[in-house]
C-alpha cells in the first residue's frame, strides 16, 4: 500500500461511505484500501437500467470533493464495482 500525504482528519473510509450514501441513500457500500488508494463496491437498485459508465459516474460524482486538491484524502479509486441487488 502506498503512502499518500493528506490534511484530512478522521476516517477516510467513513467519509467515502457517507458521501456515497448522501447521493445514493439506499446503497450498500463497501470501502477498502488506504494510503490514498481505495476499492469501492456499491450495490443499489438505482443502477438498474444504467450502463456501467453511468453507474460509476454517479458514485465518483458523490466522492469528487474527496479527490480534489493536492492534499485530498482519496488519490485514486483502483477498482469500482457497481451492482444491483
Amino acid at each position: 500500500m502506498s503512502h499518500h500525504l493528506t490534511t484530512f482528519q478522521g476516517s477516510v473510509h467513513d467519509a467515502v461511505r457517507q458521501a456515497i450514501l448522501e447521493k445514493i441513500p439506499d446503497a450498500q457500500v463497501e470501502v477498502t484500501g488506504g494510503g490514498g488508494h481505495f476499492v469501492l463496491d456499491v450495490v443499489s437498485p438505482v443502477f438498474a437500467g444504467k450502463s456501467r459508465l453511468e453507474s460509476q459516474r454517479l458514485v465518483l460524482g458523490a466522492i469528487k470533493h474527496l479527490m480534489a486538491g493536492d492534499g485530498a484524502p482519496v488519490h485514486a479509486v483502483d477498482s469500482l464495482t457497481t451492482r444491483t441487488p
